[in-house]
């Protein structure tokens, strides 16, 4: 160990302060580069975090946005499905309706056409019976006409009791003072097909009873011999 005493001692001593003085300059430089470095990354650090804050906040705002318009959106979907929902009940009613609607126009178009047959068939069967009347009338002509000098016509009805066509037998040779004088009785046809004995003159007390008679019979000879025979009474009373 040197002395202390030594005269280059304050030199090595002051050399040694200034060599350690200039290793400390240099680890404060070293401080100083590192924390300045240290502050420009943190201020890069924080530019970069404010930014990323600031595009992730504009990005919030628009999925935001984004869900408010999807939200209104959602709710007029909702309106106008309510809308097609009554729509559509009202529809799938009025198809209902109109369905009743069509099985009452089937059951109706049945039932007219069961009426129709039953008319068909009804028409048929007076135009055989009408076909047999026909045959009775021109036969009960013919006997009457040749035999008894009977005369048939066929007048149009002016009377609301039987409309359309009615026939008119005109007898003669029944006063024997006036053999040329005429007796009449007019009849038809109703729509069911029976006689209908319209008037007779001179009029005939017997003639509701004789009109019942034929519709239980249906044999118009009879009736008009019946009707003759009572011509001829009341002529000689």
């Amino acid at each position: 160990m040197a002395s202390i005493t030594d005269p280059n001692m304050s030199d090595r001593f002051t050399s040694a302060m200034e060599e350690t003085h200039n290793k400390q300059l240099q680890t404060y430089e070293e401080i100083i580069d590192m924390t300045t470095d240290l502050c420009q990354s943190h201020r890069q650090f924080v530019k970069s975090a404010h930014d990323t804050c600031l595009k992730k906040c504009k990005d919030d705002e628009m999925l935001f946005e984004t869900i408010q318009t999807f939200k209104s959106d959602l709710v007029q979907q909702n309106v106008s499905l309510k809308g097609k929902r009554h729509a559509l009940s009202e529809m799938i009613s009025e198809i209902q309706q109109k369905e009743m609607q069509k099985d009452d126009i089937i059951q109706k178009i049945e039932k007219l056409k069961e009426e129709q047959a039953r008319r068909k068939e009804f028409i048929h069967s007076q135009n055989k019976t009408n076909k047999d009347r026909l045959r009775n009338l021109q036969k009960a002509r013919g006997v009457f006409q040749d035999h008894l000098g009977m005369e048939m016509r066929t007048i149009l009805g002016k009377t609301q009791l039987v409309k359309g066509e009615k026939l008119q037998f005109v007898f003669r040779n029944i006063n024997p003072s006036d053999q040329d004088s005429a007796y009449v009785v007019t009849m038809g046809i109703k729509e069911d097909g029976s006689y209908q004995i319209v008037s007779s003159d001179p009029g005939l007390e017997c003639l509701p009873v004789l009109e019942s008679r034929l519709q239980e019979t249906n044999n118009l000879a009879a009736f008009l011999a019946n009707v003759r025979k009572e011509f001829i009474s009341q002529a000689r009373c």
